[in-house]
C-alpha cells in the first residue's frame, strides 16, 4: 500500500524545536517557536483562563457533543470581539475549529467550493503554512509584494498597485495584524485605502487574524477587519485563540465568514457546517468554552485584558531594547525597524550563513530566514545577544 510514498522533510519550525531541544549547552536562546514566554522563559497559563477552567470543571455535568458548528456562546463572543458594531449579525455564519490552522481550513475548503476557478494571493513573505495548505486545497497561488527587507517597511505602493489590478475570481489573505513573519502592520490610513481597492476591484478578502491583541490593542488591531466588514459585502476570516488566550493545546478557533444577505449567511452556513462534519465531525469544547467565560463575564474580561495588556507591553520593551543594542553594537541604524514593528515576530534580514553561525557558536535558534520570536528575547543578556549578531553579520 505505502511502497508509491516517499519521505516528506520534517516542518521547519518543529524541526528547529527538536534541535534546539537536543543541544546541551545551557546559555541557548530559543528565538524559533511562536508561543509567548514570560521574563522566566516560561508559557504561563493565564490567571483568568484558569478561573474560568475552574468554573468549568465545577459546574460540569457532561461530555456529551456539543454540535457540529461548535459551542455558539464561543462563536457570537469571538464575533463580537472581532467585528464589535462594525457589521449585522444577520449577515455573519461561524464556526468553531481546531486553533486558527483549522479555522484557516475550513475557509480555504468553503471558498474553493464557492469559486473553484479563484487565484489565492499570499503576501510575499507570509507564515509558512500559508502555502502548503492553499495548495493542498487546491488553489492555484501566486504572491502579492508586502515587505521589503531592506527598510523593514511596507511595500504599501506596490501593494495597492497590485490590488488594484485584481479582480472578482482573485482571493487575498491578509493578515489582520501583526504581520508573520515580518511584524510589519499597515496604519489605518492604509486599511483604508485597501478596503477601497477592494470595493473597486470586486476581489475577496481573506483576514488571517492570529494575534488580536498583541500588537497596539485589541481595537486598534481589528481595525482593517473591522474597515473591511464596514466597507465590503462579504469577506471571510479565520481567529485564533491560542496566542492573546495562552491556549497552545486547546486549538481554539473560529471561522467567520459575512455574506452579502442573511439568505446568503445560510447557505453559507450549511456548507462550513458540511466541511466540519466531513473533516472533524465535531470540535472539542473546552478551550472554547473557556474563551467564552473569559469574554462574557465581566470580571473575568477586565482581568484577561490587563493580562493581555502585559504581554504586548512586555513584547513591545522587548523590541525597543533589542534595537538599542542592536544600534549600539552595530553602530548603525539598520535594526531600527525591529522597535516599529509589532507582534511576536520580527523578521531581522541577516543571512542564512548568519542564522547558522548564531546556531553553531552562540547557540542563538532562529528560522533560516531570520524570523525571530520577540518573547523569546532573553531581557537580561540583550548586549550579549546583539553582540552576537553583531559578529555574525560580519561572516
Amino acid at each position: 500500500m505505502f511502497e508509491s510514498l516517499s519521505k516528506l522533510p520534517a516542518d521547519k519550525i518543529f524541526a528547529l524545536v527538536a534541535e534546539f531541544k537536543a543541544d546541551p549547552r545551557p546559555e541557548k536562546v530559543d528565538l524559533g517557536v511562536g508561543v509567548y514566554k514570560d521574563g522566566k522563559g516560561r508559557t504561563p497559563i493565564l490567571g483568568s483562563v484558569k478561573k474560568a477552567e475552574a468554573a468549568i470543571i465545577a459546574e460540569g455535568t457532561t461530555k456529551t457533543y456539543v454540535g457540529v458548528p461548535g459551542n455558539k456562546g464561543f462563536c457570537d463572543a469571538v464575533t463580537d470581539l472581532v467585528f464589535a458594531d462594525s457589521i449585522e449579525r444577520d449577515r455573519v455564519a461561524s464556526v468553531q475549529a481546531p486553533g486558527g490552522t483549522g479555522s484557516l481550513w475550513v475557509l480555504m475548503t468553503l471558498l474553493k467550493r464557492a469559486r473553484p476557478d479563484a487565484v489565492m494571493r499570499l503576501s510575499d513573505p507570509t507564515w509558512p503554512n500559508h502555502e502548503p495548505m492553499v495548495t493542498t486545497a487546491g488553489f492555484a497561488v501566486t504572491a502579492y509584494p508586502y515587505f521589503d527587507a531592506e527598510s523593514g517597511t511596507v511595500r504599501f505602493d506596490d501593494l495597492i498597485a497590485y490590488l488594484d489590478g485584481l479582480g472578482p475570481k482573485d482571493i487575498v489573505l491578509l493578515h489582520g495584524c501583526c504581520h508573520n513573519p515580518t511584524g510589519a502592520n499597515l496604519t489605518q490610513a492604509q486599511w483604508d485605502r485597501v478596503a477601497a481597492s477592494f470595493k473597486k476591484t470586486g476581489a475577496f478578502p481573506f483576514v488571517d487574524l492570529a494575534y488580536l491583541g498583541f500588537g497596539d490593542g485589541l481595537d486598534e488591531d481589528a481595525y482593517g477587519a473591522r474597515r473591511l466588514a464596514t466597507e465590503l459585502p462579504e469577506m471571510a476570516l479565520a481567529f485564533s485563540a491560542s496566542k492573546n488566550f495562552g491556549l497552545y493545546r486547546e486549538r481554539v478557533g473560529a471561522a467567520i465568514t459575512i455574506s452579502k444577505t442573511a439568505d446568503a449567511r445560510g447557505i453559507v452556513a450549511s456548507q462550513m457546517a458540511n466541511v466540519v462534519r466531513t473533516s472533524y465531525s465535531q470540535p472539542p469544547d473546552h478551550g472554547a468554552e473557556i474563551v467564552r467565560r473569559v469574554l462574557t463575564e465581566p470580571g473575568l474580561r477586565a482581568e484577561w485584558e490587563g493580562e493581555l495588556a502585559e504581554m504586548r507591553n512586555r513584547m513591545l520593551a522587548l523590541r525597543k531594547s533589542l534595537a538599542e543594542a542592536l544600534k549600539s553594537k552595530t553602530n548603525a541604524k539598520s535594526f531600527d525597524f525591529v522597535a516599529t514593528h509589532r507582534g511576536m515576530f520580527s523578521l531581522l534580514g541577516i543571512s542564512e550563513g548568519a542564522v547558522g553561525h548564531l546556531k553553531a557558536i552562540n547557540a542563538v535558534y532562529m528560522l533560516d530566514d531570520s524570523r525571530i520570536n520577540v518573547a523569546g528575547l532573553p531581557e537580561t543578556r540583550m548586549d550579549e545577544l546583539a553582540a552576537a549578531v553583531a559578529e555574525a553579520i560580519k561572516q
